[in-house]
């Protein structure tokens, strides 16, 4: 039976710190949180990044723009946030209503206060592993991996999915210390054939119950990043958990895993960012 990884413990401990880090300044951190519209998924993403902002000693400033903001308003509140000194990190939640651009948002953002690790320039300096943040679900992963004591260097690594946000950053975290990474996706023939041989299986598909227990070798070490609902509306991820835990090493559970730790380390990035405008 696997080792659960318990990401809720773990990411209290990564606020503690950052909370003691934090008093520590001259002034509070500060992070501008931009909400445009009411998607509800994202009015509760949104409300617990500004608990933990208020649990970490972190000043939140919150600006909720109705649907209809135009793309000239809400690049203007981007460039007005870029010049308050008062605020460390920026944070677009997305996405964004339609008839607006992400990526010119993203890129509007100054490097220095992208805390989401999204831009152009920071994506850049990670992945020549020079980072000034790092994206949080695959930073989360990684800090998982190391309070666990979980080896990557030399390990077979899998990650299921692409995504900008999670799968690319996670598969040069994993190259990076040392892992031999493969990433898969929906075009990947034969796919069972690449998770068997993983010591370290990554799933960020978005599906539920999409990797089951044929498709993880005895021992492997599984980590579910996904956020799925499934037909009763119970939160899940990706991986068929019961069936898949009796042959894991370790496993993360959703709720409780990688959810919480990317929370976490957003505090983290904030704490880092706000470090170095107080220098």
């Amino acid at each position: 039976m696997a080792v659960r990884i318990d990401g809720k413990a773990l990411a209290a401990q990564v606020k503690e710190r950052v909370r003691e880090e934090a008093a520590k300044l001259p002034r509070k951190p500060g992070l501008a949180v931009i909400l445009v519209g009411e998607n509800p998924a994202s009015q509760v993403y949104v409300n617990g990044k500004e608990k933990d902002c208020t649990e970490c000693g972190i000043q939140s400033f919150s600006h909720r723009l109705p649907a209809e903001t135009s793309q000239e308003e809400l690049l203007a509140l981007v460039r007005e946030l870029n010049e308050d000194r008062l605020v460390d990190g920026i944070l677009c939640q997305l996405p964004l209503p339609k008839g607006l651009d992400e990526d010119a948002v993203i890129n509007a953002i100054a490097p220095d206060k992208d805390v989401d690790c999204f831009h152009p320039f920071n994506v850049g300096r990670m992945s020549i592993g020079e980072p000034v943040f790092l994206p949080c679900t695959p930073a989360g992963v990684m800090e998982m991996l190391r309070a666990y004591a979980v080896p990557v260097k030399g390990k077979n690594c899998v990650v299921l999915g692409r995504s900008n946000i999670v799968g690319k950053p996670m598969a040069m975290l994993l190259t990076q210390a040392d892992g031999t990474v493969t990433v898969c996706h929906s075009k990947t023939e034969h796919l069972e054939e690449f998770t068997r041989q993983a010591d370290i299986l990554v799933s960020a598909i978005g599906k539920t119950g999409f990797v089951t227990a044929d498709m993880v070798k005895d021992g492997a070490v599984v980590i579910d990043v996904a956020m799925n609902r499934d037909e009763n509306g119970k939160l899940c991820g990706d991986v068929d958990f019961a069936a898949v835990e009796p042959k894991a090493s370790y496993i993360t559970p959703v709720p409780g895993g990688v959810g919480p730790m990317t929370r976490a380390m957003l505090m983290e990035n904030i704490l880092t960012a706000s470090k170095q405008h107080q220098a």
